[in-house]
């Protein structure tokens, strides 16, 4: 016979309520347990971290990819370098040249000649013979003031001298006739001497007649104004059919020249000697003129002259030189950067600026050696004149220096040297 089998009891929440006996209360079920309020007030918080995450996660894969190691070529053909390949280069060559020891300083361009054009005489303005801004040459007619006034008295001044040269004729007749007489004790020595007076009165009005007709033919020359020198005519100051007086202030027009034209720079007191020795030996210094970014050159021409006193309050001297200006290229008073040629190096290593390397304490460059690898080499710059540098000390012509791909190169490194910036096929 079996032993009997425990009784096992019900879970709880299995457990089987019975039914309470008739008449009794029936109990009241527990209260539900109240779901924790911590949970529902979290929730956005995590949702917004794993918003953040999934973001951070792809923008991390999508900028740091690895590097391709190889890039296709235009034939297909795999290209380029691997992490420990050569860098690609350019490099640039030292040669031997000449290079100019240059001397700038501001300057304006200066009018050698300006004229402000006046009237000398009064009357009416009757015509203009030029237009604003033409090119006039010395003695071209410009204006024309009414000249008849002034010819009516040339004409009353020649009478005038006509009849008083008749007069001066007749005394000396005169004079000589006394003469004659005085010698035969026939008249007095004081009329002959009245007469010798009158003769020098005739001579004295003769000779003012003479200057008054003299200032009224000036006056009809005046009447009639020419160019002074040659150059440009500006703006017409006076307009046709106005009166004229010698005594206006203002000019009528004003001409200024501009073949030839002058640049006046000023240098530092410092630059001045080396500058005066070369003049005093005679030697003529080239001057160029750039525009003010020191981008275009306008012109060229020689230095002419110095001012005779440094100016104390800059320690500058001024300096004119002379341009032909045939192209009309400089203007009056356009600013300008003038260049003076101090002396020219002939027979030195230059090398473009571009590949050389400065730091804190020295200036070098990567010189490539035959055998692909660079090296630093220390170098002494000298004059740097455009796009090249004097180097005296540190390269020989024929050396080659890396020029551009410096950023990834370090003692001993590989290089592939690629013509203009671009790799070899």
């Amino acid at each position: 016979m079996s032993p009997p089998l425990p009784e096992i009891a019900a879970p709880e929440h299995e457990q089987v309520l019975l039914a309470p006996p008739p008449g009794s209360t029936p109990p009241k079920p527990p209260p539900a347990p109240a779901k924790p309020r911590t949970r529902r007030k979290l929730w956005p918080y995590f949702l917004a971290a794993l918003v953040l995450a999934t973001a951070a996660y792809f923008w991390f894969r999508s900028d740091h990819k690895p590097p391709t190691s190889q890039a296709k070529t235009k034939s297909g053909k795999a290209g380029g370098r691997g992490p420990n390949g050569p860098t690609p280069v350019v490099v640039a060559k030292a040669t031997k040249g000449n290079i100019g020891v240059y001397v700038t300083g501001l300057g304006a361009i200066t009018p050698i000649y300006t004229v402000t054009v006046k009237r000398r005489v009064d009357g009416q303005l009757l015509s203009v013979h030029f237009k604003e801004g033409d090119y006039v040459h010395q003695g071209d007619p410009l204006i024309e003031i009414d000249p008849r006034p002034y010819e009516a008295i040339v004409v009353q001044t020649e009478g005038q001298l006509i009849r008083d040269q008749a007069l001066l004729a007749n005394a000396r007749v005169d004079l000589t006739r006394y003469e004659t007489l005085l010698a035969q004790d026939a008249i007095p020595e004081q009329q002959l001497a009245t007469q010798r007076a009158l003769v020098t009165q005739y001579e004295g009005t003769v000779k003012n007649d003479q200057g008054l007709l003299d200032a009224a033919k000036l006056n009809v020359t005046y009447s009639h104004i020419p160019a002074p020198i040659s150059g440009i005519v500006g703006l017409r100051l006076v307009d046709p059919g106005n009166i004229v007086h010698a005594t206006d202030t203002t000019g009528m027009v004003v001409i200024t020249q501009i073949q030839p034209i002058s640049v006046i720079f000023t240098v530092g007191e410092d630059q001045l000697p080396p500058i005066l020795q070369k003049l005093r030996a005679g030697q003529k210094l080239p001057v160029d003129a750039w525009d003010r970014e020191l981008k275009n050159k306008i012109a060229s021409g020689t230095l002419d002259t110095v001012d005779n006193e440094i100016d104390p309050t800059t320690g500058t001297l001024k300096l004119r030189a002379l341009f032909n200006n045939e192209n009309r290229a400089l203007f009056p008073n356009q600013f300008v950067n003038a260049r003076l040629l101090q002396q020219e190096k002939r027979g030195v290593t230059l090398l473009p600026s571009a590949a050389i390397q400065r730091n804190t304490n020295q200036t070098y460059v990567f010189l490539v050696k035959p055998d692909n690898t660079v090296t630093v080499r220390k170098i002494t710059v000298g004059t740097t004149e455009g796009d090249n540098s004097e180097i005296t000390s540190g390269l020989n012509a024929g050396d080659n220096v890396v020029m551009t791909g410096v950023d990834k190169l370090q003692e001993g490194s590989k290089v592939t040297i690629t013509p203009n910036g671009q790799p070899q096929q």
